[in-house]
């Protein structure tokens, strides 16, 4: 008999394919205060990780208020581009329904911010289907640390070990892994090849079965 399972999802890149939008935004937020961020750097220092993290690897320690006034101003703009073209993951809402209609539990885990939470899953609809939804203000460290998806495990009430993480970045990738979750990577940020750590790699959610899934993470 197959245990039970639980999927927990990181949100950019894995519920919308966002990093497009999202380098725009950074690019111009950062020319604004004299940095220039190549594509590498973006990649290993700042997709998959908190606001507060990569903004104080740029910027350096700053105070709080002006910390938060960054990443509003961030966020903003990366709202703004993306709002007229934002749309689910091809065939997301049919595997939701799927892991709905199986009774397997769902969260998101994310180091976005409640902002953009409530932009990304208004805009797409899809809030209705996750029991547990935590942001970048449940945790303390960011990812590659596993604490958000310790975090949702533990309000999922589920063992890590038969948690399904789905992450498109390398820092998720690692915190899933190091969380003892196993791990699915989507190819919407990094190629099937720099996803090698994951234990099975998707394009899209086109025709996923939740099944076939977990038996792939468990032959890895």
């Amino acid at each position: 008999m197959t245990k039970p399972f639980a999927v927990i999802f990181d949100m950019d890149g894995v519920i919308v394919d966002s990093n497009p939008y999202h380098k725009i935004a950074l690019r111009q937020f950062a020319k604004k205060y004299g940095y220039d961020l190549s594509d590498q750097y973006m990649l290993e220092k700042i997709y998959g990780r908190t606001n507060k993290d990569w903004i104080t690897n740029l910027f350096g320690v700053l105070p709080s208020e002006k910390l938060h006034e960054l990443i509003e101003e961030k966020e903003e703009l990366y709202r703004q581009r993306f709002k007229n073209d934002i749309k689910p993951v091809r065939g997301l809402v049919s595997f939701l329904e799927a892991l709905e209609r199986h009774h397997i539990p769902r969260a998101i885990g994310t180091s976005a911010p409640h902002s953009n939470v409530t932009f990304t899953l208004g805009s797409t609809h899809t809030g209705h289907f996750f029991e547990i939804i935590l942001d970048d203000s449940f945790v303390t460290e960011g990812k590659p640390n596993p604490e958000i998806y310790l975090k949702c495990a533990a309000a999922l009430k589920m063992p890590p070990a038969q948690c399904i993480v789905i992450e498109d970045s390398l820092s998720g990738v690692k915190a899933g892994r190091s969380a003892g979750c196993s791990v699915v990577g989507i190819t919407t940020t990094h190629t099937k090849a720099e996803l090698n750590e994951a234990h099975f790699v998707i394009e899209d959610f086109e025709g996923l079965d939740p099944f076939f899934m977990m038996e792939q993470c468990q032959k890895s």
